[in-house]
């Protein structure tokens, strides 16, 4: 692994507050990130059957979409420019599937990019627990890029 890809995560993720309230952890595996949202209680959104809060699985799911691709569109760039602005792509819309209770554990995602063009992009992300197939939660999300 190049230290520029962890160097430009390190930078992106400074830049989000949100993701250290979260906890959400990032891991670079063959060019590719992975995210981990490690399990807490204030998480727990239904008491009853100790089920995550929809609005953390969303907000999880929607980080790891807008990290993978503010990371996708800066990456090239950080390679070759020693200073520039990381710019942060805008939400247009995001869409959540709730696929089954997220339980109370860890849960990891990878986003993948669908088109990523001059000003719009589209980024299809996976959230599970334990095994990757089925995920307990899918979202697709569109985005205004900066050109």
């Amino acid at each position: 692994m190049m230290l520029e890809e962890k160097e430009l995560l390190k930078n992106i993720l400074a830049r989000v507050p949100f993701i250290e309230f979260l906890d959400i952890k990032f891991d670079i595996v063959d060019r590719e990130l992975f995210a981990t949202m490690p399990f807490k209680p204030m998480l727990i959104g239904n008491d009853f059957i100790r089920a995550l809060h929809g609005g953390a699985i969303g907000s999880f799911l929607e980080s790891v979409a807008i990290i993978e691709l503010t990371w996708h569109l800066n990456f090239e760039v950080a390679k070759s420019e020693t200073s520039f602005q990381i710019d942060f792509p805008k939400t247009i819309d995001f869409t959540i599937d709730y696929i089954s209770p997220g339980k109370a554990t860890d849960s990891f995602a990878k986003a993948r990019i669908n088109r990523s063009g001059k000003r719009y992009a589209s980024v299809s992300v996976e959230a599970w627990q334990g095994d990757r197939d089925p995920p307990f939660a899918q979202a697709i999300g569109h985005f205004l890029v900066s050109s």
